[in-house]
């Protein structure tokens, strides 16, 4: 089994729990059977919807082979009585001879009009070497935005790049080294005209 579970099923699961939710206020499934793999599936899901009309709902499957390999993944979703809304998934893989596989993202948007975002990724090989990344961007409702990157590696060290911009034009501009050498640092910041200024 070397396949990562499909959301989709998670997304069917939280569709159909929050229309229960609606009716009755808060609802749940949860159930758990062999598979034709020789393993097990469990799959969960829960819903709520409060009296002023915030609603949750959130998901969760597994399934294993019996040989060790395992799958699984989540979501969640809300939203605010007031607008404002939220939402997350992740799929996990980890095979018997201890390789994995782990994928995740999330986003809120307020009721206001700011917003994030945020996914990332990480994998081994089993054998101790890792490799990750993540992206991180959001905005006020002024206009001001920021954008992050990560990555990293075992043997290659650790890169994080961020851009932030002010809702008056001001931009940032920063690039962050680690490695078993040590940690640099470089930065640099304009005006609206491009021009440079202190930070």
């Amino acid at each position: 089994m070397n396949r990562i579970l499909n959301i989709t099923g998670i997304a069917l699961l939280l569709f159909f729990t929050a229309g229960q939710a609606d009716a009755q206020g808060r609802a749940a499934v949860r159930g758990t059977r062999a598979n034709s793999d020789g393993g097990v599936t469990h799959v969960s899901g829960s819903a709520a919807q409060t009296p002023a009309g915030g609603k949750v709902a959130r998901g969760r499957a597994v399934r294993s082979d019996g040989q060790g390999n395992v799958v699984g993944g989540s979501a969640a979703a809300g939203q605010t009585a007031a607008g404002g809304t939220a939402g997350r998934a992740s799929a996990f893989q980890r095979n018997a001879d201890g390789s994995f596989q782990r994928d995740g993202s999330a986003a809120v948007n307020s009721a206001a009009g700011g917003s994030a975002s945020s996914s990332g990724s990480i994998s081994g090989d089993g054998q101790g070497n890792v490799r990750g990344s993540r992206s991180t961007s959001g905005q006020t409702a002024a206009g001001g935005r920021f954008d992050s990157q990560t990555t990293g590696a075992t043997g290659e060290g650790i890169q994080h790049g961020t851009t932030a911009t002010s809702a008056t034009g001001n931009t940032y501009d920063g690039q962050t080294t680690v490695t078993q050498d040590g940690v640099s640092h470089s930065h640099v910041c304009y005006n609206a005209l491009g021009e440079q200024i202190d930070c």
